[in-house]
C-alpha cells in the first residue's frame, strides 16, 4: 500500500509529490497522458517546430519551490523577455513596457500625466502584492469556529492592521471593483489602460468593467522571474522543461511516476478515500490527492454519495469558463508590425493586440452574443526570439492566446465543426496588425475550449480549474467552510489550481496541499 497516490502529474501534482517524497512517504503519481506536465508541456506540432502546448510563459512559479526542488540543477533555465510587453495598433501608434524605466517613459511619451500616475500606481500595487504574496504559500483561514481558525484570521487581520486608510481603501477597491474602474481613475492613455487591463481579463471570461476583474489583474502581478519581481520569462525548451525538471526532482526524492495511467475512479471504503482504480485494477493508498479540477473530481471520479449533499451541489455549480482559444503556429519568418516595423526586442515581448479597454469590452460582448469575439483580444509570444532551439534555422514559432471563445456555442454547435474557422479568424486578426503574417504560417496546432477540456481535463476549457471570482477565491476556494486542500471526504485532498491560491503555473497549491497531508499524517496512519 502506498502512503499517497496523486491523480495527475501536472506541475502541482509533481510539486506535491516532491514534498511528500522528501519527507519519506511512499508516493505514486498516476498520469493519464503519455508524458508528465498536464497543461505545462512542450509539443512538437510540426516536424522540427516545438512550443508550449497550453500554458506558455513563466512568472508565477514560486521561487521557494524552484529552490527547494533544485529545478535549475535538474535542467530548468529561464530567460527574461527583453521587453515585457508590446501593444501594437493597426496604425502608427504603439506602447512598450519593461524594466529600467521603460514602462514609465513610454506612458509619459503618450500622456505626460501618466508618468507620475504610474509611479503612484506602482506604489499602490507594491503594498497589495506584498500582502497577497504572504498568503500564496499558506492555507487561508477556514470560515468555521475553532481556535486554529481564529489564529489564522488574527494573522490575516494583523497584516491588514498595519495599513493606513488609503491602503485599506485601495485593498477594498481591488477586491471589489472592476479593472476598468481602477484604471480609468488613474490613467489618461487608452494604450496605458489596455496594458494593465489585459491582466484583468486574460483567462477570465469577463469585460474589464465587470466587478472582480481588478483582483484578477492583481493575481497576475504576484510573480517574478529570475529574481525580478513582476517580470515574465521563457523556459528554455518550453513549459515542458519546467515539469520535466520537476519529474527528475520527484524521482530523485524517491517518488514514482506512471504515465499512460488514467484514473477511472477513487476507491471509497468506510467513508474514506482508500486508493484509485487504473486500468480496472485497484491501487491502494492511505491517502488520495487529486490534481484535477474539483468539478471533474466530484462528478466523474467519486461515487455520487462520497460527498455530503451540499458539497455535491456546490461542485455541480463550480463555475468554469476561461473562454480562451489556444494556438501555436510555425512561421517562415518573424511577424512585421505596421506600428513598429522590423526586428527588435519588442518581438521578445508579450504582444497584446487589444488597444483599449473598450476594445476588450466589445470583444466580451460579441462573444456573449455570438459565441466568439468579432475582434478578439490576442496575446502573441514569439519564443524563438529567445530560444532558437524550438524551430529549425530561420524558422520561428508563435503562441497565440486568444479571448473570448465560449465553451458552449450558440445552437449547441460542436467546436470540432468550427475550430478551423475560428483559427482562420484569429490569424486574420493578427494579419491586420502585422500584414503578411497569415502568408507566413506553415503549420498550426489548435486547441479550442473543448480541446483544452478533452486533452488536459480543463473542465469548460477553464485554464484556472475554476473562475477567479470573489465566491471562488481564498477561503472560498474550493468551498467556503471547507479547508482549501482537505476535501469533504476523509483521506482525500486537492492539490490543483482549484485550491487556493488558484490558477497559473505557481506550484503553490501543490506545496500547500503537501503541508496539509503531512500535518494529518498521524491521523491517517491511525485510520489505516
Amino acid at each position: 500500500m502506498h502512503d499517497a497516490v496523486i491523480i495527475g502529474a501536472g506541475h502541482n501534482g509533481l510539486t506535491c509529490a516532491y514534498y511528500l517524497a522528501k519527507k519519506g512517504l511512499d508516493v505514486l503519481l498516476v498520469e493519464a497522458a503519455d508524458k508528465v506536465g498536464g497543461a505545462a508541456v512542450t509539443d512538437e506540432f510540426h516536424p522540427g517546430y516545438r512550443n508550449s502546448a497550453a500554458s506558455y510563459t513563466v512568472s508565477l512559479l514560486q521561487p521557494k519551490i524552484i529552490r527547494d526542488m533544485e529545478l535549475e540543477r535538474h535542467g530548468l533555465e529561464v530567460v527574461l523577455r527583453k521587453v515585457d510587453n508590446f501593444l501594437p495598433t493597426v496604425g502608427s501608434d504603439y506602447l512598450l513596457a519593461g524594466r529600467d524605466g521603460l514602462t514609465r517613459s513610454e506612458l509619459a511619451r503618450h500622456h505626460k500625466a501618466d508618468g507620475p500616475a504610474y509611479d503612484a500606481y506602482e506604489a499602490e500595487l507594491d503594498v497589495l502584492v506584498r500582502l497577497v504574496r504572504k498568503w500564496m504559500l499558506k492555507a487561508p483561514p477556514r470560515a468555521q469556529k475553532s481556535v486554529g481558525n481564529l489564529t489564522d484570521w488574527l494573522r490575516l487581520a494583523r497584516d491588514v492592521v498595519g495599513m493606513n486608510q488609503a491602503e485599506v481603501e485601495t485593498l477594498a477597491a481591488f477586491f471589489t471593483k472592476s479593472a476598468g474602474d481602477i484604471l480609468d481613475a488613474r490613467f489618461e492613455g487608452e494604450l496605458a489602460k489596455a496594458l494593465f487591463g489585459f491582466d484583468g481579463i486574460v483567462g477570465h471570461f469577463a469585460s474589464p468593467y465587470d466587478p472582480g476583474t481588478a483582483y484578477v489583474l492583481l493575481h497576475h502581478l504576484l510573480g517574478e522571474a529570475n529574481g525580478v519581481q513582476g517580470a515574465w520569462g521563457h523556459a528554455i525548451g518550453g513549459m515542458g522543461a519546467i515539469t520535466e525538471a520537476m519529474a527528475r526532482a520527484v524521482r530523485e526524492a524517491g517518488g514514482d511516476i506512471r504515465v499512460n495511467s488514467p484514473v477511472s475512479e477513487v476507491i471509497v471504503e468506510k467513508g474514506r478515500a482508500a486508493g484509485v482504480v487504473v486500468g480496472g485494477k485497484p491501487i491502494r493508498a492511505r491517502t488520495v490527492i487529486s490534481n484535477a479540477n474539483p468539478r471533474l473530481l466530484s462528478e466523474h471520479l467519486l461515487p455520487e454519495d462520497a460527498f455530503p449533499k451540499a458539497a455535491r451541489q456546490h461542485y455541480r455549480n463550480w463555475a468554469c469558463e476561461s473562454a480562451t482559444f489556444r494556438m501555436n503556429v510555425a512561421l517562415k519568418r518573424l511577424p512585421n508590425f505596421t506600428s513598429l516595423p522590423g526586428r527588435g526586442n519588442h518581438l521578445t515581448a508579450g504582444i497584446i493586440m487589444s488597444p483599449s479597454l473598450d476594445h476588450m469590452a466589445r470583444a466580451h460582448a460579441s462573444a456573449v452574443l455570438d459565441g466568439w469575439s468579432t475582434d478578439p483580444v490576442i496575446e502573441m509570444l514569439v519564443p524563438t526570439t529567445l530560444d532558437p532551439s524550438l524551430a529549425p534555422k530561420h524558422g520561428h514559432v508563435a503562441s497565440l492566446f486568444c479571448q473570448h471563445f465560449r465553451y458552449k456555442l450558440p445552437g449547441n454547435t460542436p467546436w470540432e465543426a468550427v475550430r478551423e474557422q475560428a483559427a482562420d479568424h484569429i490569424i486574420a486578426t493578427v494579419d491586420r496588425y502585422a500584414p503578411g503574417f497569415a502568408e507566413s504560417v506553415i503549420a498550426r496546432q489548435v486547441h479550442s475550449p473543448a480541446d483544452l477540456e478533452s486533452r488536459f481535463g480543463l473542465i469548460g476549457g477553464d485554464i484556472f480549474h475554476g473562475k477567479i471570482t470573489m465566491d471562488q477565491i481564498f477561503s472560498a476556494r474550493p468551498r467556503l467552510g471547507d479547508d482549501s486542500y482537505r476535501m469533504p471526504l476523509d483521506g482525500l485532498y486537492l492539490c490543483g489550481s482549484g485550491a487556493h491560491p488558484g490558477g497559473g503555473v505557481t506550484g503553490a497549491p501543490g506545496h500547500n496541499a503537501a503541508r496539509a497531508v503531512l500535518a494529518d499524517k498521524r491521523k491517517w496512519r491511525k485510520a489505516a
